[in-house]
């Protein structure tokens, strides 16, 4: 029983493994085609039990946002998407209570690669 146990762990772990190396595998490859676009900003917020939020911008020689990508959850079954809603935008009018008015961790990933803009 415990040999089962113990067997069973370690093929979880090891899935685990597998998993989250082809997560940050994809969304490696979405940021990379990202950086190509443009200057790019990133943010993340989360906690350790809460899920995280990753979120990149791209913007053009004229300040605007010309592509986005946004890694959310808690598990290695997330996903990088993109969001539509602010490609265009200028970077002076990205509001990220605006954006996104009732996800304070976005929000908070926004506000970080807004940041990381402005420098």
């Amino acid at each position: 029983m415990i040999t089962t146990l113990i067997t069973v762990a370690v093929i979880a772990w090891l899935s685990q493994l597998v998993l989250g190396g082809w997560q940050l595998h994809q969304f490696n490859r979405a940021f990379d085609a990202l950086c190509q676009k443009g200057r790019v900003g990133i943010g993340r917020s989360g906690g350790r039990f809460k899920p995280r939020v990753v979120i990149a911008i791209a913007l053009d020689e004229h300040n605007r946002v010309c592509d986005s990508l946004m890694l959310r959850g808690l598990t290695i079954f997330a996903r990088p998407v993109k969001i539509p809603a602010i490609n265009g935008t200028p970077l002076q009018q990205l509001q990220p209570d605006v954006i996104f008015p009732h996800d304070s961790r976005c929000q908070n990933a926004l506000s970080l690669a807004l940041k990381l803009k402005h420098g």
